[in-house]
This record gives structure tokens, C-alpha cells and sequence, in this order.
């Protein structure tokens, strides 16, 4: 017999979900928790920069197209950061042209994921990054 432990909330992945949009944030708190990630929500860049002053996070996912700072100024400023400088930034779009994601890549996201989301496939994508970016750091 073979018993499947999930994740203590120690060794639970840190996952920081940046959406304007209430019902993304609402899917992504129930598909994302589901799998033994702590999560947190931001509605905007300016609540996304105060949670990360607050907590650290193994990952952010990151919107396009939000009211203030978007989802490109956002990933810009966590990078002029050097306390953030090496934090796994997934962008998540309905955006899916070249200028998109090339821009996207040039303000220095690690990952690019569109919408509409499956949840089952994005949880594989966070593993992944969160996997290369650990054997990059050894």
C-alpha cells in the first residue's frame, strides 16, 4: 500500500497571484490551493510590491492588463529590485501575439502561461519553473 503525503505547509510552494479580475483570483485560490500551494491573491501591482515587502514567495503570476501599473511595469519594477531580482515571474494572459510575449520576456518574466487557464496544466507549468529555477540557483 502507498501512502501520498501532501506537502506540509513548510515545504508547501509560495505562490503570489496577481489579477485585477476577482473571479481569476477566485479559481486560481481554489485549483492552485488545492494542490498544497499557500497561496495569495493581489487585486493590483501596488498590492502585489506590498506582499512581497510582507512575505516571501517562491513564484508570482502575473496578469497583463490592469488598471495602474500593468502586468509588464509590474515585472519591471520587481526587477530593479535586487532583493527580487531572481524571483520566478509567470506571466498569465489572454495575450498570446509575438509583441506580447516578447515584451513580456524583455521586462524579464521567466515563464509565459495564456488564458483562458488550465488549472491542471499551470500547476504542472509552476512546477517546472519552480524546478529549473532551483537547479539553476545550485
Amino acid at each position: 500500500m502507498t501512502l501520498t503525503l501532501m506537502p506540509s505547509q513548510m515545504d508547501a510552494r509560495r505562490v503570489l497571484v496577481v489579477d485585477d479580475d476577482p473571479v481569476q483570483r477566485e479559481f486560481a485560490s481554489v485549483y492552485l490551493a488545492a494542490s498544497g500551494t499557500r497561496l495569495e491573491t493581489a487585486s493590483s501591482a501596488r498590492e502585489a510590491l506590498a506582499a512581497l515587502e510582507r512575505e516571501k514567495f517562491d513564484i508570482v503570476l502575473i496578469d497583463f492588463e490592469m488598471p495602474g501599473m500593468n502586468g509588464l511595469e509590474l515585472i519591471e519594477t520587481i526587477r530593479s529590485r535586487q532583493q527580487w531580482k531572481s524571483l520566478p515571474l509567470m506571466m498569465v494572459t489572454g495575450h498570446e501575439d509575438v509583441a506580447t510575449i516578447d515584451a513580456a520576456f524583455k521586462a524579464g518574466a521567466t515563464s509565459f502561461f495564456t488564458k483562458p487557464v488550465n488549472w491542471r496544466l499551470l500547476n504542472y507549468q509552476i512546477d517546472y519553473v519552480l524546478r529549473a529555477h532551483k537547479s539553476k540557483a545550485a
